[in-house]
């Protein structure tokens, strides 16, 4: 033990040392684009753009060399490498093949497993990490936790980061390990040197929530800004990525009421209406198969022909998206400036703000045309007056910069939070920078923190919620507990919560009972501290009943006065007037009592018909203690526990219920007489 607690102290002095100082001094690009300059990691942090602009390279590393032959300043002077093998070329060209399949269809994405399952047994490093993640979460592999921690074990050995982050959270959550957060904190923290996006992700939530290491602003600003980088940059290139949020809680307590998913009839009543030549429905459908997301698979093919058919009929909407997917390119599309200009002035012409932003995005960087940043300036401005996200994003960075106008950063920080506000990725990702350095506002670590944060979870790891979820309701609750878990681990406050639900049901048997709630309560006081209020009365209820910890009603009472105070949550209202009722970890007070079931009733109209029944009881017990304290008229002692027994007033709340409905049917208009 004192080895593992030697290493993970090591681990820690590394992090201090290799993090970064908050110095940060501000250059220009020879193409006048600003630039952020961190002197400890020596990358340069551009403001992003969007739509494919070629001033989005983020996080850009530059190498200088000693003379233009190379480094060693040796002309021609190259190391040999070894010829590889049969076995070798073979893995290498099935691992090739199965990453051009990847990120495609789920149908691609099985034939792409079945390849790297094929180069694994071949023994190539890349496709053994695929396929131990594949295992162990279950994705079109069989779920097998003893082969991942197998694999991972043998790849970190060889210094691969991804493995080394497979078995830090193997050991985090006591899946296939002995559960040991030193090891963890170990793992993650090599698994994060090495380059691990997971592994940095897991460290920076971490030392962000002070979860078994130092709680330390710095250090996680340092991870996640790293992630946040990758992430910003495939955002440039592929559009803003949707990332759905769905709670297994909610679906339980209100089904059909959730809102992130499309419900599969009406995805088919609007593609009949498209085969009809509805060209609303179109333009719909070729957005939601554009940008993917609510349950639909992402697919360009079906965007492109649906915008096509909608474009023929004259549709601005459908002729600005083809050239956002001209401009853009794919394996669908060839990428074509020609193309998209035409489709952007189409659109420009119809005062389309999509195509306005386009047509902006074309002139800044000239391409198609000739670069004009007053006219980029000037198709941004239109475009972000009609509210479009684009547009908005777009003219705070031309204010950033000082292209085409006076540098002003507080009209670029105006500009971003209103591309922020519709969720735009890259305007988090700005507004991160800004506050990182102070460029433009005081600096703030802990606002800069929470934008990288949530930049970082919008990167490509945050579709396996959705695949969880749908793991979740086919039945396979193991795996996608284990998935959740994963997810929690980079601290997805959806992800906890989903996986205390799952744990807290009792739907898989991963874990034992006992610690099964252990391990909730845990998840739930995580998705606590990132205020879910739910999460904060589930651990006043698993302190009121003593699941996964000891009984404790002062520690339930202090858990629902924070769910109240904070989240005016009408649940732990109710719940602290019960308490005040009975005198169970807080002081007996009638008053106080009512007071709280009122503030329930107004908190939440749900609350109405519970808190009538609590107020109709508290009533009787009012009676009740009025006549205890005239017990002096007959002889002998009385009191309502000893006559109707401890649990009378669940009878009495029955007996209300019950009277209430009765009431409700007796009120009940007479059905009309026909005539």
């Amino acid at each position: 033990m004192m080895r593992l607690v030697m290493w993970a102290t090591v681990a820690v002095a590394v992090l201090l040392i290799l993090a970064p100082t908050q110095t940060h001094s501000q250059e220009l690009t020879e193409s006048g684009t600003e630039k952020v300059v961190d002197p400890s990691d020596g990358t340069e942090e551009h403001i992003a753009t969007d739509e494919g602009g070629e001033a989005s390279t983020v996080g850009e590393e530059e190498v200088t060399t000693g003379s233009e032959g190379g480094s060693s300043g040796e002309e021609g002077k190259k190391d040999k490498k070894p010829e590889l093998t049969q076995d070798q070329i073979r893995a290498k060209e099935l691992y090739e093949a199965a990453l051009s399949l990847l990120n495609q269809t789920k149908e691609e994405e099985r034939r792409a497993y079945t390849l790297l399952e094929a180069a694994a047994e071949l023994g190539h490093t890349g496709a053994l990490d695929k396929v131990a993640w594949a295992s162990l979460l279950g994705r079109h592999l069989v779920h097998n936790v003893t082969r991942a921690a197998i694999v991972f074990e043998q790849l970190s050995k060889q210094g691969h980061a991804d493995a080394q982050m497979g078995l830090g959270f193997m050991y985090a959550t006591g899946i296939g390990k002995n559960s040991s957060q030193a090891k963890a904190l170990v793992h993650y923290t090599f698994g994060a040197l090495g380059g691990s996006q997971l592994a940095q992700m897991a460290l920076a939530y971490r030392y962000w929530a002070g979860i078994s290491v130092a709680e330390s602003c710095e250090t996680a600003l340092t991870y996640y800004r790293k992630v946040s980088h990758t992430v910003a940059d495939e955002v440039s290139l592929t559009g803003n990525r949707a990332v759905q949020k769905v709670r297994l809680l909610d679906e339980a307590d209100n089904p059909g009421s959730t809102s992130a998913l499309l419900d599969d009839d009406l995805i088919q009543y609007y593609q009949f209406l498209a085969e009809k030549g509805d060209v609303q429905a179109q333009v719909a459908l070729g957005q939601l198969h554009y940008q993917g997301g609510r349950g639909v698979e992402q697919d360009h093919q079906r965007a492109l022909n649906y915008f096509l058919q909608a474009a023929e009929a004259g549709n601005a909407n459908a002729m600005a998206f083809l050239g956002k997917m001209y401009l853009e390119g794919s394996s669908v599309v060839r990428q074509s400036n020609e193309t998209a200009l035409k489709y952007f002035k189409r659109a420009a012409d119809q005062n389309n703000a999509v195509g306005q932003s386009g047509l902006g995005l074309m002139y800044l960087h000239g391409r198609g045309v000739e670069q004009d940043y007053r006219l980029a300036l000037k198709y941004f401005t239109l475009a972000a007056d009609q509210g479009w996200v684009d547009g908005q994003l777009q003219l705070g960075n031309m204010y950033f910069s000082g292209l085409g106008v006076r540098r002003d950063y507080k009209m670029a920080i105006k500009y971003f939070n209103l591309a922020s506000q519709s969720g735009h990725v890259l305007a988090f990702y700005n507004l991160a920078q800004m506050q990182a350095s102070g460029t433009g506002m005081v600096r703030s670590c802990l606002t800069s923190v929470e934008l990288f944060k949530n930049v970082a979870e919008r990167g490509r790891w945050g579709e396996l919620l959705m695949e969880a979820h749908a793991a979740y309701w086919s039945g396979a609750h193991t795996q996608a507990l284990v998935t959740y878990t994963l997810l929690a681990e980079l601290g997805y406050e959806v992800a906890q919560s989903n996986a205390a639900f799952i744990l807290d049901r009792h739907h898989t048997h991963l874990f034992h009972q006992p610690q099964a709630f252990a391990r909730a309560l845990m998840y739930w006081d995580r998705a606590a501290s990132q205020g879910y209020a739910v999460a904060r009365v589930k651990l006043g209820d698993y302190h009121y009943y003593g699941y996964g910890t000891s009984v404790d009603y002062e520690a339930a009472a202090n858990h629902y006065r924070l769910a109240s105070e904070q989240q005016h949550n009408a649940q732990a209202m109710f719940n602290l007037g019960y308490m005040h009722e009975q005198g169970l970890g807080l002081k007996q007070d009638m008053h106080l009592a009512k007071r709280f079931y009122d503030m329930a009733a107004e908190a939440s109209t749900d609350a109405q018909v519970p808190v009538a029944l609590a107020l109709a009881k508290l009533a009787l017990l009012f009676s009740f203690r009025y006549l205890e304290d005239f017990q002096w008229l007959w002889s002998g002692e009385w009191s309502v526990e000893e006559t109707l027994g401890p649990d009378w007033d669940i009878y009495v709340m029955a007996v209300l219920a019950v009277l209430i409905a009765t009431l409700i049917l007796l009120r009940r208009p007479p059905p009309p007489r026909p005539a």
